[in-house]
């Protein structure tokens, strides 16, 4: 397989910052759904890694925010949000340098571990 040219790395890199939290978020529900696990999980990830509450992630909804913007306006960054590492989409979290984009798979990261049924302490990475 061919590597992709830098400006075609930096279009992709572009449209994922322009994708809407609310275009995701029922992909995320169906995932892990489809495995068994609720939709209160799914908060409790998402609250533990942006701080978002659930009136926080239904505004992020309503108001159509990017991807881009649903991670600049995150209330409460985890900490711990370093320590998700592994490979997912084909790309190493840790070493991702754009900010958003590591954002973006840490979230896509933490996700996956959930559907996979990982516990939720593990998941959470709680110091």
């Amino acid at each position: 397989m061919a590597t992709p040219s830098p400006s075609a790395v930096a279009k992709a890199e572009a449209q994922v910052r322009k994708i809407t939290f609310a275009s995701v978020y029922p992909l995320y529900i169906r995932k892990i759904e489809a495995k068994g696990r609720t939709v209160d999980e799914l908060h409790q990830v998402i609250t533990w890694l942006t701080g978002y509450t659930g009136a926080g992630l239904a505004e992020a909804i309503a108001d159509n925010r990017t991807l881009e913007g649903f991670f600049a306006q995150a209330p409460a960054p985890s900490p711990a949000a370093d320590q998700v590492t592994g490979v997912i989409c084909g790309y190493r979290v840790e070493t991702i340098e754009d900010p958003v984009l590591r954002d973006c798979r840490r979230l896509d990261k933490v996700i996956d571990e959930l559907a996979k049924g990982r516990p939720l302490t593990k998941i959470m990475r709680d110091l």
